[in-house]
């Protein structure tokens, strides 16, 4: 019996890991990023005036270059579906964004 909870255990723990990878638009093991999908998403981004903005302020430009949260928030195509839809995930973004570039400043002292 305890074999047999074990084996669902497990079986759900990877079903829910698919999923989320799924939602994520990454592998939970998969360290790489697709940079070619960023990209596009980036261009298909830049069409929104809110983003064009964001994407031209100094103080976050090199955030879509060289910063691994911010390019792996970019990488999901669900949540760039949702950055293009949705004003709350507009906003989360924003707040990323700026964290980062606090954290830069923090580290440049």
């Amino acid at each position: 019996m305890r074999k047999v909870l074990k084996v669902l255990l497990s079986v759900l723990v990877y079903g829910l890991l698919i999923l989320l990878s799924i939602l994520t638009g990454s592998l939970p093991f998969d360290e790489g990023l697709n940079t070619k999908k960023i990209d596009r998403h980036i261009e298909k981004l830049k069409e929104l005036s809110w983003f064009k903005n964001v994407y031209k302020d100094e103080r976050h430009h090199q955030s879509f270059f060289i910063n691994r949260k911010v390019r792996k928030y970019l990488q999901s195509s669900v949540r760039v579906r949702l950055l293009i839809k949705s004003e709350k995930s507009q906003k989360r973004f924003m707040k990323l964004l700026e964290e980062q570039a606090m954290l830069r400043e923090k580290n440049k002292a």
